[in-house]
């Protein structure tokens, strides 16, 4: 896929950008606790004000349902973003309407606005034309800046960029080129890692991956399903025992489609699940007592997985492959984080990882940094997994 980004964006001196920007921060007590997603707006922003432009920032935060909540605001949101851009964020108190034209109108080039929540308007989540409409008389150009949002076709994401000259932003930019990387033009061969509990969560990133790597291993309590409908004993483990014959038909999706499928080949085990608790490495197929509870990958499976990576190109993960929350259960994923962060940062392999818990996962290896690219995407994350059409990015299609 070819997008339209900023460097395609001529003379934008004088001109207002509507900038889509996921601002959806983690707040307490009107506090902005995490910025993540502030510094990962700011390049965008620098390049616009560098090029002259008016920025108007349009973003969500939580859901209110097309009603005025006022702890909902993004007011929050800007004394903590002017800190980090080392520039005046002025606000306008709606996204739309006389105060935004006003407001707008009032920026000098350069000057930067964020524009009220966009859920305040039930047009937005309904991708009405109406109130598209209306925020694309605020600006001359759509810079789509929130991959996060991508898979919502909402009037800021998808509606407002068939009204203007819409680009991809730098954030944008990156995650479509890092993505298409991993997915898209990869080198080959290529590796996957799916874990997680579920494989009813998963089925269509499953049954899209098969069809596309090279190997694929399967972790977390997934596996343990696909244990089960080959006949492994799994004691009292976590599993969707009704999703065995699910889990029969995509391995065999996999051998015909020449994906060779990565099972646990050892398992650690344990009575409980707390931190420190007595734990017993056993081969998978050993007969398990029905307390005991599969709940990471054991030292031979990392071994078989860690040389996989290294005769990879490109790796794409999404899941953990145990309990990682709880120690000692998070050894495996660790151990296979740190590995796959060590071939990155020497080159030989594209290591591209998302979703909410295999970020928080990479975070506590302390590999996330080395990664090659680490999407906080979530749902658009595992929606382009899964191969699915995603609105936002779509609509900037050149």
């Amino acid at each position: 896929m070819t997008f339209r980004t900023l460097d395609d964006a001529k003379d934008l001196a004088g001109k207002t950008a509507l900038v889509r920007v996921d601002f959806n921060v983690p707040m307490e007590g009107g506090k902005v606790t995490e910025d993540t997603r502030l510094r990962v707006a700011l390049p965008t922003i620098q390049k616009l004000r560098d090029a002259g432009a008016r920025v108007a920032l349009l973003a969500h935060f939580d859901r209110p349902k097309g009603q005025r909540v006022a702890t909902m605001s993004l007011k929050p949101v800007v004394e903590p973003l002017e800190t980090l851009l080392g520039a005046p964020v002025r606000f306008a108190d709606d996204c739309v309407g006389d105060v935004a034209r006003t407001a707008v109108a009032d920026l000098d080039a350069g000057g930067v606005i964020l524009l009220e929540n966009v859920r305040f308007h039930a047009g937005e989540e309904k991708n009405d034309s109406a109130f598209a409409a209306q925020l694309a008389e605020l600006g001359d150009v759509y810079v789509n800046d929130a991959f996060s949002a991508a898979h919502r076709a909402h009037a800021s994401t998808e509606g407002l960029a068939r009204l203007l000259p819409a680009y991809a932003g730098e954030s944008m930019r990156r995650e479509l080129e890092a993505l298409d990387a991993a997915l898209g033009n990869p080198q080959k061969p290529v590796i996957g890692i799916v874990g997680g509990s579920k494989v009813s969560t998963k089925l269509d990133l499953l049954q899209n991956l098969v069809g596309k790597l090279d190997k694929l291993a399967i972790g977390g309590g997934m596996a343990n399903t696909f244990l089960y409908a080959q006949g492994v004993d799994i004691g009292g483990s976590l599993a969707e025992k009704d999703m065995a014959d699910t889990a029969r038909a995509i391995m065999e999706t996999a051998k015909a489609k020449g994906c060779e499928l990565l099972l646990p080949v050892d398992v650690v085990v344990a009575v409980e699940v707390k931190p420190g608790a007595a734990t017993r490495t056993v081969k998978a197929g050993e007969a398990l007592s029905a307390d005991d509870k599969i709940l990471d990958a054991g030292p031979e499976t990392v071994a078989r997985l860690t040389a996989a990576m290294d005769g990879s190109k490109t790796l794409i993960w999404n899941g953990p492959l145990g309990v990682f929350e709880v120690p000692p259960f998070d050894a495996a994923t660790v151990a296979a984080a740190k590995h796959a962060a060590e071939l990155a940062k020497s080159g030989k392999l594209v290591a591209v990882a998302g979703g909410g818990d295999t970020v928080a996962a990479l975070h506590h290896a302390g590999t996330a940094d080395d990664m090659t690219f680490v999407s906080t995407a979530g749902g658009a994350f595992l929606e382009w997994m899964e191969g699915k059409a995603l609105p936002g990015v779509e609509a900037l299609q050149a």
